[in-house]
């Protein structure tokens, strides 16, 4: 047993002599933590009881009617509640912050034109569409709940940005990490689990040896629930191999402890610029890269999704057809490139003709 417990975690000996782990915090249900303290099982109980909302009980009371009002109901709602729980975590963040500006509001007084002005307000248009995406999810549940009668929210668009979102590695970039990080580093395990893999790092913390079994490693993915089996590739059973690694899952902290998937990324974060690489490449960027390799070795859009877990097929396409633009390019040029020779041929037998 780890002699370090997670924040609000109390431990005790049931009466068959058993240890047993519960989440207590004051204004929230006591839950049952499984597993023993920091394995993979323990830490997604813990981080849902984290993300959890306190008990209307002990909550204050708001004006009914009111920002303060609909945000914690929302917030105790089975729709916020079946959402993954680093979603939730995202979710609450902005849920807050909206209840800080406008808590003793009305919201039967919210009007499309305020929901613009505020979204124009914000710093960057993701922050603008950020809140338009909250609000969406509050509004629906004040005409669910009878709040309201109408949506806002519901003709107002998102601001359209011409980010592509997170940076994919290019291969410059994947040679330059690993030629910093030699195979049997963590720092290269973690960059192998991510890439050849494919997966977010929510997943990728959570992986282990039980997870390998006949040349294929298990993931159920923590922000889907896809279950996926993703045959292991030689160069990642070759870093898997030489590289040590915890009990229970692949990756650990210098103290031998799984990785929080927050606490990966910022150490990831730190063996990228360790490498000199640019600060836009970051874990996610790689599951970016795993789409790219796989669409320009010729897979269809569905067979990157097998591998990646991706639930729509939008951001694949944008691969394959990148991927295709560069095979029909490189197809055309070649075409070109016969026709000219075959040109040249016909131009040097008919000079020789009429020398002859």
């Amino acid at each position: 047993m780890a002699s370090r417990l997670p924040k609000y975690v109390q431990a005790f000996l049931d009466r068959h002599g058993r240890p047993r782990h519960y989440f207590r915090r004051r204004g929230f249900a006591p839950v049952a933590l499984p597993g023993m303290p920091w394995s993979p099982e323990f830490m997604s109980a813990y981080t849902q009881a984290m993300a959890a909302t306190p008990h209307m009980a002990v909550q204050c009371k708001h004006a009914p009617g009111t920002v303060d009002a609909l945000t914690t109901s929302y917030l105790a709602s089975s729709s916020f509640r079946s959402l993954a729980p680093t979603t939730q975590q995202v979710y609450r963040t902005l849920v807050d912050a909206f209840r800080a500006e406008h808590g003793p509001f009305s919201v039967a007084g919210l009007k499309p034109e305020h929901v613009v002005r505020m979204m124009a307000l914000r710093p960057t248009p993701d922050a603008a569409n950020g809140l338009r995406k909250i609000l969406r999810a509050l509004m629906k549940h004040a005409v669910d709940t009878g709040m309201r009668k109408d949506d806002p929210t519901r003709d107002i668009k998102a601001v359209r940005t011409k980010s592509t979102g997170f940076h994919s590695w290019n291969e410059a970039e994947i040679a330059q990490y690993e030629a910093r990080h030699p195979i049997g580093s963590r720092a290269r395990l973690a960059f192998g689990l991510l890439l050849f893999t494919g997966q977010r790092r929510s997943d990728v913390v959570r992986m282990g040896r039980q997870h390998l079994r006949d040349g294929v490693i298990a993931v159920r993915q923590q922000k889907t629930g896809v279950e996926l089996a993703i045959p292991v590739l030689p160069e990642l059973e070759e870093i898997i191999a030489a590289s040590p690694s915890g009990q229970l899952t692949f990756l650990v902290t210098e103290y031998g402890r799984p990785f929080s998937v927050s606490g990966f990324g910022g150490w990831f974060k730190k063996q990228c610029r360790a490498a000199d690489l640019p600060a836009n490449c970051s874990a996610h960027g790689l599951r970016k890269a795993t789409a790219r390799r796989l669409a320009e070795a010729g897979c269809s859009a569905l067979e990157i999704a097998a591998i990646t877990g991706h639930a729509t097929l939008h951001e694949i396409t944008r691969y394959t057809k990148a991927a295709d633009q560069k095979r029909l390019s490189r197809s055309a040029f070649e075409k070109l490139k016969r026709e000219q020779e075959c040109q040249t041929q016909g131009e040097g037998l008919t000079k020789r003709a009429k020398i002859s």
